[in-house]
């Protein structure tokens, strides 16, 4: 979405681009004593944390400070866009998008887990 906004000066407009929703996750909220996503979570939760073991397991193996496609689906009601990924630059993030909804999130704390698929990342 754009919003545009006018000026107070003739013929200027600036174009603002609104996010919906900033996710900011650390995986291992999500993961049981044996590093798998808790039984006991509501089904929402469950489908967030398939979506973002999904995303941690993509961008792992890319290894890219660069976004990239994923062929993950956005998980927002009806958005059919599929959502782009990219480590952050001091590697300890993992930073989502999609591009038509313009949900975003980070993702911290994924290094160690099951989907952390890169043999030249450290486990913390």
């Amino acid at each position: 979405m754009c919003i545009f906004v006018m000026m107070p000066w003739p013929d200027v407009q600036c174009c603002f681009q609104i996010n919906k929703y900033m996710y900011i996750t650390n995986m291992l909220h999500f993961l049981d004593e044996k590093g798998n996503i808790h039984a006991e979570m509501p089904r929402e939760a469950r489908e967030l944390a398939a979506f973002l073991a999904l995303v941690v397991d993509t961008s792992t193996g890319m290894i890219s400070h660069e976004y990239n496609a994923t062929g993950i689906r956005c998980f927002e009601e009806g958005c059919i866009e599929n959502v782009v990924v990219r480590l952050s630059d001091g590697r300890d993030e993992i930073e989502w998008l999609c591009p038509e909804c313009h949900n975003e999130g980070r993702i911290s704390h994924w290094q160690g887990t099951r989907w952390a698929n890169s043999a030249t990342i450290k486990k913390r």
